[in-house]
């Protein structure tokens, strides 16, 4: 999906590693958020207590999730984080993101 209709918008944006990560919080009306955002090359790791979905628009980076190999993802492509986790990222291009958080039922 290349556009989301009908949605609330946090203005303020979320700011990680002097600037070199950075995202807007979007909330659709069924109550579920996702972040869309850039990531500078660098290396990074991020802890998540949700679930997460993470779509790749553009660029390219590896990823080390919990109990598994390095792994190459590049634009077009997804990885799923699993709740209550930490992970590494190594960005390699500039990577334009997708973050959609998944609650469990």
């Amino acid at each position: 999906m290349s556009q989301y209709d009908n949605v609330s918008v946090v203005r303020e944006a979320n700011i990680y590693f002097d600037g070199k990560v950075t995202s807007r919080s979007i909330y659709f009306q069924d109550g579920s958020r996702k972040t869309l955002g850039i990531m500078l090359p660098g290396e990074y790791e991020f802890n998540t207590d949700e679930k997460e979905l993470m779509e790749i628009i553009s660029g390219e980076l590896d990823v080390l999730l919990p109990g598994a190999d390095w792994q190459h993802i590049k634009g077009g492509e997804q990885f799923e984080v699993p709740a209550q986790s930490r992970f590494q990222l190594k960005i390699t291009k500039i990577t334009d993101y997708c973050c959609n958080f998944i609650k469990d039922e």
